[in-house]
């Protein structure tokens, strides 16, 4: 296998499961410790919204980086290929804003998702 296609099959298997997490969230699971800054066992209205409203942008990211991989056409448009280093800066960014997390949960889990969709990211990027 290309490393390109390893690296958006690792990022959408993140991907998806980040969203499955965020629809446990949305519904109301117990388990807002691991998302927006980990304050809430079971988030407010206004983060379950916004839970809702980040499976949308996973779909997108997963959108963007099958099509840079090849998979999904348009991977080498000038948008595609700028949308990709863009998401690899925001998974950067993710990674020290998880870190800095006063949620203990969110900082183990999420700083090295984070990480390995930076990387998968940068894999893709560089393809």
């Amino acid at each position: 296998m290309i490393p390109e296609t390893v690296a958006v099959a690792v990022a959408c298997l993140l991907l998806s499961s980040l969203a499955a997490l965020q629809i446990c969230v949305a519904a109301g699971a117990p388990w807002g410790r691991f998302v927006w800054g980990g304050a809430h066992r079971v988030l407010p209205r206004r983060l379950r919204i916004a839970s809702a409203a980040s499976v949308l942008l996973y779909g997108g990211i997963a959108a963007v980086l099958l099509s840079r991989a090849g998979i999904l056409p348009g991977g080498h448009s000038i948008a595609v290929r700028t949308l990709t280093w863009v998401l690899f800066a925001y998974f950067a960014v993710g990674i020290v804003m998880n870190a800095l997390s006063r949620s203990r949960a969110e900082r183990l889990t999420m700083t090295p998702v984070c990480a390995v969709l930076a990387a998968s990211t940068l894999v893709v990027a560089l393809s």
